[in-house]
């Protein structure tokens, strides 16, 4: 079977059942497996507290005090609250929800999400989910990477890059990347552990041949979202022209019913 897998922008929402999509079976959410479930903001105060002490204590400037390291990082454009990986092994079609080789598939996964946070110390694992309710068998890993002992700002700090770059994946240029590298060796662990339940990686040219059935949907309501969009701006502008027209004065003719206008306004009309 093929082994998709991706880093995502993460949705607790859809991956907790708090919002459900049009793809998913409700009758089949009861399937689904939490690994893991924790506050993120718990996890930040875990990690970032003692870091965060210490740079506020170095600082002159009270412009320059972060008080919530948490709500910095959710405003900041440079680094993202959390990131999310994506893996799923087989598609729709080999690998369906409900079959034997799905049930291998899933333990498969339960095994990974279970080892997942030994193998990588700088990626702080806080929600894990196997969805069983969609077309294929899934796992959502959500996680805060968080890089130690750094010159510049928090000695702890969030940084994908770094947290990356210190478990040994380092950016080799735009088509090996650290987040690539990294991605590729955990699908060999994912592999591996497939292996011993009789199922072998059937490997693919691309990581994102078969991405999950959500992720594609997202995609797909991103270019309807922006079609709307595109329609209203459209449909305001002839409203606003409309409205200007509505408004142009008119006098009556000496004969008949006619109306005048001034060249102007005829000329906009």
């Amino acid at each position: 079977r093929s082994i998709s897998g991706v880093i995502g922008k993460g949705d607790l929402y859809h991956n907790n059942r708090r919002f459900v999509a049009e793809n998913v079976d409700k009758n089949r959410t009861q399937d689904n497996i939490t690994i893991i479930s924790e506050d993120v903001k718990s996890v930040y105060h875990e990690l970032f507290d003692e870091a965060l002490t210490k740079y506020n204590s170095k600082q002159k400037r009270k412009d320059r005090i972060i008080k919530d390291y948490h709500g910095h990082i959710r405003h900041s454009r440079q680094e993202k609250e959390f990131h999310e990986v994506i893996f799923q092994i087989g598609n729709k079609d080999d690998t369906p929800c409900g079959s034997d080789i799905a049930k291998r598939a899933t333990e498969a996964l339960k095994q990974y999400a279970k080892s997942f946070q030994q193998r990588n110390p700088h990626l702080r694992m806080f929600n894990a989910v196997i969805h069983l309710d969609e077309a294929t068998p899934h796992i959502h890993i959500d996680f805060v990477p968080f890089a130690t002992k750094q010159k510049r700002g928090l000695s702890t700090r969030v940084s994908l890059s770094k947290a990356l770059e210190q478990q040994g994946f380092k950016s080799e240029g735009k088509m090996n990347t650290s987040s690539k590298l990294w991605i590729d060796s955990e699908k060999q662990v994912l592999a591996d552990i497939m292996k011993t339940l009789d199922i072998e990686w059937e490997q693919k040219g691309t990581h994102n041949e078969h991405l999950s059935v959500l992720d594609y949907k997202k995609k797909e309501r991103k270019k309807e979202v922006a079609a709307l969009e595109n329609k209203l701006s459209k449909l305001s502008d002839k409203e606003t022209k409309i409205k200007a027209i509505e408004n142009i004065p008119t006098k009556k003719t000496m004969f008949g019913d006619n109306l005048t206008v001034s060249r102007e306004y005829y000329e906009n009309l």
